[in-house]
């Protein structure tokens, strides 16, 4: 007698594809959890965090004039606003790439706001049919704005359909299959695609060429976090003394995500502790407890250059292999981890793999090895002078 057909039947290779599937998802999902007990959110970590995205949307300056920091990229966007209302056009795509907890998000919604459009927000996972990408465009006010987070997950096929759409503000769809195929063309209304990635790398080159802007967020001074830190500290109602602020603020690894995170830690430690007053004293003892030191690493940090000097004894040594002992994907090292890391001068790229730096032994009191301690004599030591050649 056959087997029955349907969910719970077909044939053999289909039950067992299931069965591999199930199990297959039940041991990533096993796998995920233990990933996430053996590894908690980190509190310097830029990406976002669920309470992050509820206070950020009260935190988050309105309009270009109230943001701080990046003031070459707020003088350019400044330029390009002014001349698309000028024009009563809608302003060339846009695409922002840095580390994450930069503003990149705020930034596109202060060009929504600076237009007076209307902003639609979503992410490249997100958009896995066509159809998404359709429901997402025509929906679209003139001259409004699409912007895509996380833009360089994208799939391909999504990426050919957004070409005709971004050039001539049109899409083809192609309608049923095989001998009944036929096209259709879908006129859109003008709109501003922002794409923010963290990875720009990852963009294929047609998806790059059509962006008509491209701006880099780099990090944040520790005086225009400290700004960052007061204006956010007054709309929680929060007194911060100056001096906590900028010890916050130079904590917060050139983050304003981070920044305003620590901040809402340390007044929870003072309204405990401390009657609701932040002071530099309070601060102190708050990031202290919190593990985060006074150049803003915390415990990952410190873990990733220990196993870069004491495994490694000091490099150079492959992310692999370096991703292999502290239990992290390489993605995560190179796009979280490392990119504050190398900025402050810990750790050193070459083309045979990271190397500790000085500043990294002398920041966790360990001994310098004799090739560091050499290198400014190095450095320091004249060139040899080249012999005169004979005059005849």
């Amino acid at each position: 007698m056959s087997a029955p057909r349907g969910p719970g039947g077909g044939s053999t290779r289909g039950g067992g594809d299931g069965m591999t599937n199930f199990l297959r998802a039940k041991t990533n999902a096993a796998g995920a959890a233990e990933r996430s007990r053996e590894h908690p959110s980190r509190l310097a970590d830029p990406a976002p965090f669920a309470e992050d995205v509820r206070e950020e949307k009260r935190l988050r300056p309105v309009s270009l004039s109230e943001f701080v920091g990046q003031p070459q990229v707020r003088e350019q966007l400044g330029i390009f606003l002014a001349a698309a209302s000028q024009r009563g056009e809608a302003m060339d795509h846009l695409l922002l790439h840095g580390p994450p907890g930069l503003g990149k998000t705020t930034l596109a919604s202060i060009v929504a706001h600076e237009l007076g459009v209307e902003i639609t927000h979503t992410s490249g996972p997100v958009i896995e049919r066509p159809g998404d990408l359709v429901g997402l465009l025509t929906n679209i006010g003139p001259r409004g704005v699409l912007f895509v987070d996380e833009i360089h997950r994208l799939s391909p096929v999504i990426e050919e359909y957004l070409y005709s759409a971004l050039e001539d503000f049109t899409l083809d769809i192609m309608l049923d299959r095989g001998a009944s195929a036929r096209s259709l063309k879908l006129t859109l209304d003008p709109f501003t695609l922002i794409g923010a990635t963290t990875r720009s790398g990852l963009l294929s080159g047609p998806m790059r060429a059509r962006f008509g802007v491209s701006l880099r967020m780099s990090f944040y001074s520790a005086e225009d976090l400290m700004r960052i830190v007061r204006r956010s500290a007054g709309i929680l109602a929060t007194t911060v003394d100056e001096d906590a602020a900028f010890e916050i603020a130079r904590r917060s690894r050139g983050t304003p995500r981070v920044a305003n995170r620590l901040l809402r830690r340390v007044r929870d430690f003072a309204l405990v502790k401390a009657d609701g007053a932040v002071t530099l004293p309070v601060t102190r003892e708050a990031l202290r407890l919190l593990e985060v030191d006074e150049r803003g690493l915390d415990e990952m940090d410190r873990r990733m250059l220990d196993a870069l000097i004491q495994r490694y004894e000091g490099g150079p040594v492959g992310l692999q292999s370096l991703a292999v002992v502290l239990g992290e994907d390489t993605g995560t090292l190179e796009d979280v981890y490392e990119p504050f890391l190398v900025q402050e001068g810990f750790i050193r790229r070459t083309p045979r793999g990271r190397e500790a730096t000085r500043l990294a032994y002398e920041h966790l009191g360990l001994a310098i090895p004799a090739r560091l301690r050499g290198e400014v004599v190095a450095d320091a030591a004249a060139e040899p002078e080249q012999p005169e050649l004979p005059l005849g």
